[in-house]
């Protein structure tokens, strides 16, 4: 697949089922690092989530909804369960962490590096035939999933990559309206 093709044909997949092997999710690192990085800060960090790391984590985001949520009775108990459940909903997650500077400028530029990293690892699963989606949330601001991941306090979650076999496929992408998007300037 070139390159082209995977930018065109990449659609964010929500159901995902199978195994992704360790290499794989390697490789997508390794592509991930190839993104731009302005001063070369390599800000990155790629903690890999399978097994019963992805419970863990679901615990955690559970009892944060748990004590946050104002909801009571059964739809307390259900959205607490769902929240469980979510990072069940791959067999692996890559989580995406960009690792923050005092000086604002330097933070931005490794905030968007590191969301470019984030984009080969989509483009890399596709083009590998794997199915991929991007989520954030309110989790990935959290000091206590920081905490449950072994990250830094001052990491900042940029994604959560949540990367299987597609069970299902998602309709072609409807082709883009640029002359909307583009201004030319001679």
């Amino acid at each position: 697949m070139d390159v082209f093709e995977a930018m065109l044909g990449r659609r964010s997949v929500g159901k995902l089922g199978g195994e992704v092997a360790a290499d794989v999710l390697l490789r997508l690192v390794e592509v991930a690092v190839r993104a731009p990085n302005h001063r070369l800060t390599r800000p990155w960090r790629f903690t890999i989530l399978r097994g019963e790391a992805r419970e863990r984590l679901g615990a955690a985001w559970a009892q944060i909804a748990r004590r946050e949520t104002s909801l009571e009775g059964d739809l307390r108990e259900a959205m607490v369960q769902r929240e469980a459940q979510k990072p069940l909903r791959a067999p692996a997650i890559l989580v995406v962490s960009a690792r923050t500077d005092v000086d604002p400028v330097v933070a931005e530029e490794d905030y968007a590096a590191t969301s470019a990293a984030v984009q080969n690892v989509l483009l890399g699963a596709h083009a590998l035939g794997l199915g991929a989606i991007w989520r954030t949330g309110a989790m990935a601001r959290r000091g206590e999933i920081n905490a449950v991941l072994g990250l830094d306090p001052c990491d900042r979650i940029v994604a959560f990559v949540y990367i299987g076999i597609p069970t299902v496929l998602p309709p072609p992408a409807p082709a883009p309206q640029i002359d909307a998007v583009v201004r030319v300037l001679a």
